[in-house]
């Protein structure tokens, strides 16, 4: 496990939207008018939080630009609107942030895109611009984008796979499945296994890799569970980063929020609240593949990534001790002070590190 740094949290109702601009950060929206365990004041300009039984500080494995980008991230997360506005209107503000970010990415790590339906499923396809590594002609990569299984498409699609495009020199297919609230789990699930069934007649399996950040992580461990339901073969190897396969809870659920300068809550939001969840049993191991061990034995090598400011990073520490235990090949990264979907700001250091860590597994799993 590797300790690193890096500030982006996951907030109540009001801050999830900068924070994640393209991940599940909307579940902590469910709790906002619960009472809260713990008072917060406010973060300083130091990135110190002050609350009612302490100020804590800032991580001090954490870099200066990432101390001197939290208190500002978490000032532009007040404008988020609230999880009960419009979902045309929760899409435009997401959409507006991650196109910022999508902008800036784009100057730090060149490639070129373009929109492809495969398979009857719309996807937006990156390639780097200084074109496609030998070693990679055979292989690709596919992207499930964040935001909460509401938002995401395109801009949060391209903030993801820019980057390991350009450093991987690797084709990066990201998909636009149907979510929530117009569609209902399992039509994520569908809408990947069709896109990875026409993959698989340009690419062997081994040579395939499947990866997603929040609510793209938590996909990318139910696409992989419905592709072996399915019987298709497995991909190479997967990445589930800032959400994995297993529901919310455990310490971070309280203390993230503090952390990112948001009261604790009185209990963890649930995945399963979420619209696209509507129907779905948290029982069910194509919603939760945490929920049997046998299948579990049948993944492909699995990085996990998350921060200790991240209020998913307890099921990703779960997630990744139960992969192991069934035997599966678990890799796990954990960064001191990040937030949630930290990696999706490319200035800092810390997102660097995350992006080399990515192209590096990918490089070492894919076609053995």
């Amino acid at each position: 496990m590797h300790a690193a740094r890096h500030p982006q949290p996951a907030r109540n109702l009001r801050f999830r939207a900068a924070l994640l601009g393209m991940a599940l950060l909307c579940t902590t929206a469910f709790a906002q008018h619960a009472p809260s365990l713990v008072k917060v004041a406010g973060v300083q300009a130091d990135g110190s939080v002050t609350t009612s039984v302490a100020t804590i500080p800032y991580s001090a494995y954490a870099s200066p630009q990432a101390r001197a980008f939290f208190p500002q991230m978490i000032a532009a997360g007040s404008k988020a609107p609230p999880l009960s506005a419009p979902i045309a209107q929760n899409r435009g503000f997401y959409d507006r942030l991650n196109s910022d970010r999508a902008k800036r990415m784009g100057k730090l790590y060149p490639v070129t895109t373009h929109r492809e339906t495969i398979a009857g499923v719309g996807t937006d396809v990156v390639l780097p611009a200084q074109g496609i590594a030998a070693k990679n002609r055979r292989r690709v990569l596919i992207n499930l984008h964040g935001g909460a299984f509401l938002w995401g498409a395109h801009s949060g699609a391209l903030v993801e796979s820019i980057p390991i495009a350009s450093l991987g020199r690797i084709k990066v297919v990201s998909v636009d499945y149907r979510q929530g609230p117009e569609h209902v789990f399992p039509a994520a699930s569908e809408d990947v296994e069709a896109v990875y069934r026409a993959l698989l007649k340009r690419y062997p399996a081994k040579n395939i890799g499947i990866y997603g950040c929040s609510a793209g992580g938590v996909l990318t461990g139910e696409a992989v569970a419905w592709i072996i339901s399915k019987k298709l073969p497995v991909p190479g190897a997967i990445g589930t980063f800032c959400g994995s396969i297993s529901e919310l809870a455990g310490d971070s659920t309280y203390l993230a929020p503090v952390l990112n300068g948001d009261p604790s809550p009185a209990g963890p939001h649930k995945l399963v609240d979420l619209p696209y969840f509507k129907g779905a049993s948290a029982s069910d191991p194509l919603v939760f593949p945490a929920n049997s061990p046998a299948l579990l034995e049948k993944f492909p090598p699995t990085l996990l990534i998350t921060g200790t400011r991240d209020f998913t990073m307890s099921s990703v520490l779960h997630s990744q001790a139960l992969l192991t235990a069934a035997g599966a090949d678990a890799e796990l990264h954990v960064w001191d002070g990040m937030w949630h979907s930290f990696f999706s700001d490319p200035e800092m250091p810390e997102s660097r590190e995350a992006y080399a860590v990515m192209v590096s597994f990918f490089d070492r799993k894919l076609g053995r």
